[in-house]
């Protein structure tokens, strides 16, 4: 679990209960934390992700983001789709499709992150939104808008970025 930095939550935060976490406890900018509960990704029953060796990162109003390393991941599932973009902390990510959808993605990564997440290089996040999402056998929530990525459970509280109103945070 992450511990609480002392900041100080704004009004309309969830308090969090026994073995949650706010997210307005996060840092920013962002850390970095090995998490070794299993995680899986699949497409109906297809499993295209599977691993216990996952980093999580945790920023300031954002629900967790999963890494997970590509040896864990089926990459004969996905393939490089269009766009990219670029992270303030990460750099230039580049993005994953699944092969019998490549109009979509479904995944991003950082071939060159920059240094503090250099351990995410060769590390792929999915869209909890796109495809099945788990975390310790937890079906995973998607974050609110379509551009984030993270990772709601029920061990973490909000409110969240990306929801209705938070357009100015």
């Amino acid at each position: 679990m992450w511990k609480n930095t002392g900041k100080t939550r704004p009004d309309n935060a969830v308090e969090p209960g026994p073995g949650q976490e706010s997210v307005w406890d996060y840092p920013r900018p962002p850390a970095l934390v090995l998490d070794p509960r299993p995680v899986e990704v699949n497409v109906g029953d297809t499993m295209i992700a599977s691993t216990a060796s996952a980093y999580r990162i945790l920023e300031t109003a954002s629900p967790p983001t999963f890494y997970l390393p590509v040896d864990d991941v089926d990459m004969n599932q996905l393939v490089a789709a269009t766009g990219a973009s670029v992270c303030e902390w990460k750099g230039q990510a580049v993005y994953w499709a699944l092969v019998r959808a490549p109009e979509q993605p479904v995944a991003w990564s950082y071939p060159r992150p920059r240094p503090r997440f250099d351990k995410i290089r060769d590390y792929i996040a999915f869209y909890p939104g796109r495809v099945e999402c788990y975390v310790d056998g937890e079906r995973v929530q998607a974050q609110a808008g379509g551009f984030y990525g993270g990772w709601i459970t029920s061990e973490v509280v909000g409110p969240f970025e990306g929801e209705p109103g938070t357009g100015h945070w």
